[in-house]
């Protein structure tokens, strides 16, 4: 026997359109990066990431591997001036940090791993290591 239940579209579209209306209602904190956009593939040699990090210079990004776990940390800096002559109209800061950390299906050969940062995207190429096969020992 089937069941049936009464549709009301009120009970939960409404709560959802004026969630936290209330409690924040207008504001405008500027622009604020709190992830970035990450893909990540795999062939049978190595992984490959592609971070989108933009605007954040190569020295302020740390990249640290740990077994099969690869985690992305960098300071965003963002300064914004707006002047007319010597009057300043608008001017806005933002700093702050992003860190993403990944676990990956097989241990990275932190020796061979490579870097690059171009254009706002950072490329890592991340080698597996060879896995360690299972040694039989005879018992005597």
């Amino acid at each position: 026997m089937a069941n049936m239940t009464r549709f009301n579209p009120f009970d939960d579209a409404i709560d959802d359109l004026f969630r936290g209306y209330f409690v924040h209602p207008v504001s405008y904190d500027g622009p604020v990066a709190t992830q970035f956009r990450v893909d990540v593939s795999e062939n049978d040699q190595a992984y490959t990431l592609r971070a989108e990090i933009p605007g954040v210079k190569k020295e302020d990004i740390n990249v640290t591997i740990d077994g099969d776990t690869v985690a992305i940390g960098a300071e965003v800096k963002n300064e914004q001036e707006v002047k007319n002559g010597d009057r300043v109209l608008r001017s806005e800061r933002y700093s702050g940090k992003v860190y993403r950390a990944f676990t990956l299906g097989q241990a990275v050969d932190e020796g061979g791993a490579g870097a690059r940062y171009e254009n706002g995207v950072l490329k890592l190429t991340l080698p597996k290591k060879a896995a360690v096969q299972a040694k039989r020992v005879t018992i005597e």
